[in-house]
């Protein structure tokens, strides 16, 4: 239950400052690209410098780096599965042998990188959402996506799911905790036993919250209809999206770190 409260995507944190400020679509662009240029990096210089980059953007954003950090949690099974396939099954020369197993200077070498990457990329996506309401996102995406109307692509439809399924996240850890707890209540035992055995034990979670997952998508779909939804054709926007001087600023900025930290991290 303590790994549930530890999940950060999809969360907003409520303070004030630059990065709260910024326009979603400024975001979306600088997230995106600095996941991209963690794969360009051939040294360990590129990633200090993508490193210091996200502790100067977090230390903008007035987000406690702890509650980031938290969210790493999660993925603490994801991390360790990439370190040790690419530690053990990475061809190269060799540093400890043991049966038919050895560790080589390049899987180690890879293992660090891709956990390194891992890490970053997690919080660095984590910043967008933290700092950005479901609104705004759903506002940016659709913003963003608007070139591929010409090649017939529901632009509005998909920003929308995405904003309802982020929305969704905390909403269902949420009543996922309840079901636990009213389960272990129940005598219901998640955490002894084996493998089948917790597998086991998990479907009479997973039964009750799927049908609160129909149930709410279910209500949100009457509720829009009720209100005349019917797609983005037409729809004017209360608070368009318009780029502010601190918005061309922040650009500025996320070129230099792409021309800096790429050029560096290529060398």
């Amino acid at each position: 239950m303590e790994m549930l409260k530890d999940i950060t995507l999809g969360q907003y944190y409520q303070t004030e400052s630059v990065i709260h400020r910024l326009d979603p679509r400024v975001k979306l662009a600088g997230t995106l690209l600095y996941i991209i240029s963690l794969f360009f990096f051939k040294n360990y210089f590129g990633y200090v410098i993508a490193a210091a980059f996200l502790a100067v953007v977090i230390r903008l954003s007035r987000v406690p780096f702890k509650f980031m950090v938290r969210g790493m949690k999660a993925i603490v099974f994801l991390l360790l599965l990439t370190v040790v396939f690419n530690l053990f099954l990475t061809p190269g020369t060799p540093i400890v042998s043991f049966w038919k197993i050895s560790i080589t200077i390049e899987g180690l070498q890879l293992a660090v990188t891709m956990a390194v990457r891992l890490a970053m990329l997690v919080i660095g996506s984590s910043v967008m959402t933290l700092t950005t309401t479901p609104n705004n996102l759903t506002d940016g995406m659709e913003k963003g996506m608007k070139p591929l109307r010409i090649f017939h692509v529901p632009v509005h439809e998909v920003a929308m799911m995405m904003s309802i399924a982020l929305r969704f996240i905390p909403i269902l850890l949420e009543e996922t905790d309840k079901i636990m707890k009213a389960q272990i209540a129940r005598g219901a035992d998640f955490e002894s036993g084996n493998l089948v055995r917790r597998a086991k034990a998990l479907v009479p979670l997973l039964v009750p919250l799927f049908i609160s997952a129909f149930r709410r998508a279910n209500d949100l779909a009457m509720a829009m209809e009720a209100r005349c939804y019917r797609g983005g054709e037409g729809r004017s926007k209360m608070k368009p999206l318009v780029y502010q001087k601190r918005d061309r600023w922040a650009y500025l900025c996320i070129l230099l770190y792409l021309i800096v930290s790429i050029t560096v991290g290529r060398m």
